[in-house]
């Protein structure tokens, strides 16, 4: 298999950092990473569109030639071809929460930070029309969520339950992706910083 990759984006690393957890390369598992540059527009070059008419890293290209674009998707497959350890719940209760948390996520926090990235950061001048008072509002609702999320991990060790999951993963990708953005952990935020400190020192935080 193929991962068409990029060592910053957080999509990608949400990918990266499931293989990890899943240690394939030890099991045997072949998955060679191309690169691919976000900051020269290779993702909008017709090369690249072949693969992904989106324009959009990651994608999972197997050995029949079959394409899976979407960090989530990407993920299940890996899942179902390889269910231990289990990120995605192994219970219909651990799915739904763990599914539940992950959409959160990805819709409350991980959009809006995208959004306070493109409309604050330098990369994106000259690129896009930048709204600052836009990306600003993007930014306190993502520092809301992320208030939300600490009290939550007040009650438990991981994003989504008592087990490290696919939440995880998303959560904290998207934290360390809103840095930039000036999205970071507050001192108060004290369950919040013994999570990710935890996630942080997890072998598969640096894939």
């Amino acid at each position: 298999m193929k991962l068409y990759d990029n060592d910053f984006a957080p999509s990608p690393r949400r990918v990266r950092m499931f293989i990890a957890e899943k240690d394939l390369d030890a099991r045997g598992v072949v998955i060679t990473r191309i690169p691919v540059d976000i900051a020269t527009n290779e993702t909008g070059g017709a090369a690249f569109r072949e693969v992904n008419p989106l324009g959009e890293v990651p994608v999972l290209e197997l050995d029949d030639g079959i394409r899976i674009r979407e960090s989530l998707a990407i993920c299940r497959y890996l899942e179902a071809l390889y269910p231990e350890p289990c990120l995605f719940g192994a219970t219909p209760l651990e799915r739904a929460r763990i599914d539940a948390m992950t959409l959160e996520l990805m819709f409350r926090v991980y959009v809006p930070t995208t959004h306070a990235f493109r409309h604050l950061h330098k990369f994106w001048q000259g690129r896009v029309t930048q709204i600052a008072d836009y990306g600003a509002s993007a930014r306190e609702q993502v520092l809301e969520e992320w208030r939300r999320i600490d009290a939550l991990l007040a009650e438990r060790p991981f994003i989504a339950g008592d087990a490290f999951s696919m939440a995880d993963i998303v959560a904290f990708t998207t934290l360390e992706f809103g840095k930039p953005s000036g999205i970071r952990l507050q001192p108060e935020q004290l369950h919040l910083g013994r999570w990710h400190a935890a996630i942080a020192a997890r072998p598969s935080a640096k894939a």
